[in-house]
C-alpha cells in the first residue's frame, strides 16, 4: 500500500506528460477552429479614428455595398509586421478597402509604426481598451475579418495572413468570384 502512494504521483505525472506530448505533436492547427462570427452581421463599429483629423469609424463603413477587410493589429505585434506588406500590396495593387484597428496600442506608437512601414488602411481606428476586439471575438492580434458589402462576416483569419490566404480566399472574395 505504501508503495502505491509513491507510484501514484509518478503515474499521474507520466499520464499528463504523455497527454501534453500528444497535444504538441498531433498536428492539430488551432487556427482551424471555426469562428462564430462567420455568417453573422459584423459587430458594432464605433471607434475613434486613429488619425485624429479623420471621422470616427462607424457601422456604415461595413455596409458600403463592397467587401472590406477589417484587420486588428498592434505596433508591438511581430506577426503583424510579417503580414503588413501583404496588406500594403493588397491596397495599392488591388484597391482593397482595408479598415485597420489598432488594438490595445497607444495612438503615437501605432502612427509611428504605420509611418515607418506604410499605411495600407483606408480607415483606421483606435481600440485602446480592447472592447471592440472583444465584441468581434478577437483572441489576439493579428486577426482579419472579411465583411461583405451588407455587413456580414464571411471569413475570419486568426494569425497573420499569408500568400495562400490572399490568393485563394481574400482576392476571389473581394472580386466577387468566391
Amino acid at each position: 500500500m505504501r508503495r502505491a502512494i509513491f507510484i501514484l504521483p509518478l503515474l499521474t505525472l507520466a499520464l499528463m506528460a504523455g497527454f501534453f506530448a500528444w497535444s504538441l505533436t498531433s498536428g492539430r492547427d488551432p487556427a482551424s477552429i471555426g469562428s462564430v462570427m462567420v455568417g453573422r452581421p459584423a459587430p458594432k463599429l464605433d471607434l475613434a479614428a486613429l488619425r485624429e483629423s479623420e471621422p470616427a469609424l462607424t457601422d456604415a463603413l461595413l455596409k458600403s455595398g463592397k467587401p472590406v477587410l477589417v484587420n486588428f493589429f498592434a505596433s508591438w505585434c511581430t506577426p503583424c509586421l510579417a503580414e503588413h506588406p501583404l496588406f500594403t500590396r493588397l491596397a495599392e495593387r488591388d484597391g482593397a478597402t482595408i479598415i485597420g484597428i489598432a488594438w490595445k496600442n497607444k495612438r503615437d506608437d501605432a502612427l509611428k509604426w504605420l509611418k515607418r512601414l506604410g499605411d495600407p488602411f483606408k480607415y483606421a481606428g483606435l481600440d485602446l481598451e480592447g472592447r471592440t476586439g472583444l465584441d468581434w471575438g478577437l483572441s489576439g492580434v493579428p486577426e482579419t475579418y472579411l465583411v461583405d458589402g451588407q455587413g456580414i462576416v464571411r471569413q475570419h483569419f486568426r494569425g497573420p495572413i499569408n500568400e495562400r490566404d490572399l490568393n485563394d480566399r481574400i482576392l476571389p472574395a473581394l472580386k466577387g468570384t468566391k
